[in-house]
């Protein structure tokens, strides 16, 4: 007989020295995840995400685990993103965010809802010893940088592919977001 662990999520349980692989739900990527095709939902926490795609990965401040907070713009951008993708281990990343979010969770912002937010944001990593922090204490104000500036037009253009299965036309007005949101 063997012994079961928790449940993967997918309503199958894990067994004790395998794995079956992460929960692929978005309750579980944290709130500074933005919405998006990409997300992570149980990645790892090696920090390898920002060696590759530093301008879309951060580490939440619960686990350090990586999350997307910047959806790729263009092919360069997603392949860095995927290289990302490819360097975590526990296979926590999905690209399929555009079956999951809604335009009305997307008009608010995008966050998810769980967790707590990037640890770059965590002020005492700017002037640590360790490289890695110091790094991600960048990508953490890159992140207030990206929330203060273009995440509300970003947002903007994925309410209208989610809302219409295709990009805006060069000009073309953008749906107003909820008041609630970026």
């Amino acid at each position: 007989m063997k012994e079961t662990g928790a449940d993967t999520g997918r309503g199958e349980p894990a067994e004790y020295g395998s794995w079956v692989g992460p929960p692929r739900t978005l309750g579980r990527t944290g709130l500074a995840q933005r919405a998006g095709s990409f997300y992570g939902a149980g990645t790892d926490d090696c920090w390898t995400g920002r060696l590759i795609a530093p301008v879309h990965v951060l580490y939440d401040d619960e686990w350090g685990a990586e999350f997307v907070y910047r959806q790729p713009r263009d092919t360069a951008q997603a392949l860095a993103l995927l290289g990302a993708v490819a360097q975590d281990s526990m296979a926590g990343y999905a690209c399929d965010g555009d079956d999951h979010w809604t335009a009305e969770v997307s008009a608010t912002g995008g966050g998810s809802g769980a967790g707590s937010g990037p640890a770059a944001l965590d002020r005492t990593w700017s002037v640590s010893q360790r490289a890695e922090e110091r790094e991600a204490a960048g990508g953490g104000r890159e992140y207030v940088a990206y929330i203060d500036g273009v995440l509300a037009e970003d947002l903007r253009h994925y309410l209208l592919w989610l809302s219409e299965g295709r990009p805006a036309d060069p000009g073309e007005p953008l749906p107003n977001l909820s008041p609630c949101g970026g």
